[in-house]
C-alpha cells in the first residue's frame, strides 16, 4: 500500500438495523435512516429489521438477531453497523464484539451530521456538549472487561485511575461548555429584548428536518440560508424582520429541524437554539406534503414542541411542496381539513399570498384595538404605544392625547384605564 493510499479517508460502508414495532412505519424508518446516512456520507450496503417492544439489555436486538446482523455485515463487506436506536455502553460493546467491527447508534449518527453542519461558535459548542454528554455514561465500555474489575492482581491503580481521570476531564469540559453556552444564551436573550422594543410579533418556523423551512425563510426574508434536502442543513437560528401586507411586520426565526425520536441529550444541548420556539408569539409549522407519512412527522414535531413547553403556542400550518403532489385537489382538501392552514410551494412561490394573509390575521389576533385618551402628565404611554403597537390615529385634545391603536395585549391591559367611554 502506498503512502497516498494509507492516508485516504476511510469510506464508511454500513449495514443498517431498523428498529420499529409498527409495520406501517417501515417505509418512514427506512427512508429516514437512509437520509441520515447520506448526510453523514455513509454508503448503505444492506439492511435488516428487528421488531421490538423493548430492547434487550445486553445486545439491544437480542442474541439471535445480533448474530444475523454480524453474518450480514460480513457477507456484504461492511465496516460499520448502524442501529436505529440509542444504545448503552454495554450494548455497544457487546454488538461490536459480536460483529467484529464498529457499531454506532442513531444518536452517534445524528451527532456526526451535527458536527459536519456546525459553522458558528454556538453551533460548535452545542455539538461538543451533546457529544460529551452522550459519551460520558459510555466511558466504561472503552476499557477491557479486566480493567473494569475493581482491584485484583495487576489491576490496582492504572486502569481505574485512567477511567477516573477521563471521567473528570469529561465532567470538567461539560461544565466549561455549559458556562460558555449560558453566555451565548444571555447574549441571545439581550438580542430578543432589543427586538422586543419594536412593535412586531415574533414568529418561529418549526418543522421536520428537510421540510423546507430554510427555503421558506429565504423566500420571505430574502436570506441566503443553506436550503439542502439533507437532514439538519440548518443548525443555527437566523432572525430577520419580514414586512407583511397592510403595513404589518414580524420578526421571523428559522430553527433547527426536528426528527422522530430526537435524542434527549441533543434537545438539552441545543436548548438555547430550540428555545427560540418557546419565546415566539406564534409558530409557523412547515409540513412536507411530498412525504407519504407526513402525519408521522407532524406528530414528531408536536412531541418535541411539547417537550419544550411550546405546544400551546398559536400555530399556522404550512403544507409545503404542493408542486410535488400528484393530485392537485389534495392541497385544497388539507387546507379545508386543518384549521389555520395554507398550502404553498416555498421553492416556486405558489400560495405565498395566502400565507401572507394568514400571517396578517395572526398578527392582528395578537394585537388588541384600543381607543384611549392619555393624560398629558403620562405622555410616556404614547411612546410605548409606538414601541409596542401600531398607532393608527392621534389627536391632541384639551383633556389629553386621543390615540387609536393596535397594541400587544400586555400594553392594552395596562392602558385600559384610559379607554374612551362611549
Amino acid at each position: 500500500m502506498s503512502k497516498t493510499e494509507s492516508l485516504a479517508p476511510l469510506v464508511e460502508k454500513a449495514v443498517l438495523v431498523y428498529i420499529n414495532e409498527d409495520e406501517s412505519e417501515d417505509t418512514v424508518v427506512e427512508e429516514e435512516l437512509a437520509g441520515l446516512c447520506e448526510a453523514a456520507e455513509v454508503e448503505v450496503l444492506a439492511g435488516i429489521r428487528q421488531r421490538l417492544e423493548r430492547p434487550y439489555k445486553s445486545t439491544y436486538v437480542g442474541t439471535g438477531k445480533a448474530q444475523e446482523v454480524a453474518n450480514l455485515a460480513a457477507e456484504s463487506g461492511a465496516n460499520v453497523v448502524i442501529i436505529d436506536g440509542e444504545l448503552s455502553g454495554i450494548q455497544l460493546r457487546n454488538l461490536a464484539e459480536k460483529c467484529r467491527m464498529k457499531v454506532i447508534d442513531r444518536t452517534q449518527l445524528i451527532l456526526d451530521i451535527f458536527a459536519r453542519r456546525a459553522k458558528t461558535r454556538e453551533g460548535m459548542l452545542q455539538v461538543e456538549l451533546a457529544q460529551l454528554t452522550y459519551m460520558k455514561p459510555k466511558l466504561m465500555s472503552v476499557y477491557t472487561k479486566f480493567e473494569r474489575q475493581k482491584g485484583g492482581i495487576g489491576m490496582r491503580g492504572p486502569g481505574e485511575t485512567k477511567l477516573e481521570t477521563d471521567r473528570r476531564m469529561v465532567n470538567d469540559r461539560i461544565s466549561r461548555l455549559g458556562e460558555e453556552i449560558e453566555e451565548v444564551k444571555r447574549h441571545r436573550a439581550q438580542q430578543r429584548a432589543s427586538r422586543r422594543k419594536h412593535p412586531f410579533p415574533f414568529a418561529s418556523i418549526v418543522g421536520y428536518t428537510s421540510a423546507g423551512k430554510s427555503t421558506l425563510m429565504n423566500r420571505m426574508a430574502g436570506t441566503e440560508l443553506l436550503a439542502d434536502a439533507m437532514p439538519f442543513a440548518t443548525l443555527d437560528p437566523t432572525t430577520r424582520k419580514v414586512d407583511l401586507p397592510e403595513g404589518y411586520a414580524l420578526f421571523l426565526t428559522d430553527t433547527v429541524g426536528f426528527i422522530r425520536n430526537l435524542p434527549t441529550n441533543l434537545v438539552a444541548a441545543f436548548q438555547s437554539t430550540l428555545e427560540e420556539a418557546t419565546f415566539a408569539d406564534f409558530l409557523i409549522h412547515v409540513v412536507d406534503t411530498s412525504v407519504p407519512a407526513w402525519d408521522i412527522q407532524v406528530d414528531a414535531v408536536n412531541d418535541t414542541l411539547k417537550h419544550l413547553g411550546a405546544e400551546d403556542k398559536p400555530m399556522i400550518i404550512v403544507f409545503n411542496k404542493i408542486d410535488r403532489l400528484a393530485d392537485a385537489t389534495t392541497a385544497r382538501r388539507l387546507v379545508a381539513e386543518w384549521p389555520n392552514s395554507v398550502a404553498i410551494s416555498a421553492s416556486l412561490g405558489t400560495g405565498m399570498n395566502d400565507l401572507m394573509k394568514a400571517l396578517v390575521r395572526q398578527v392582528q389576533d395578537l394585537l388588541g384595538g384600543v381607543e384611549i385618551i392619555i393624560p398629558y402628565n403620562e405622555q410616556s404611554i404614547l411612546q410605548e404605544c409606538y414601541d409596542y403597537g401600531r398607532v393608527k390615529e392621534i389627536e391632541y385634545r384639551e383633556e389629553g392625547i386621543y390615540v387609536r391603536a393596535e397594541l400587544v395585549h400586555e400594553l392594552a391591559e395596562k392602558v385600559r384605564r384610559h379607554s374612551v367611554r362611549s
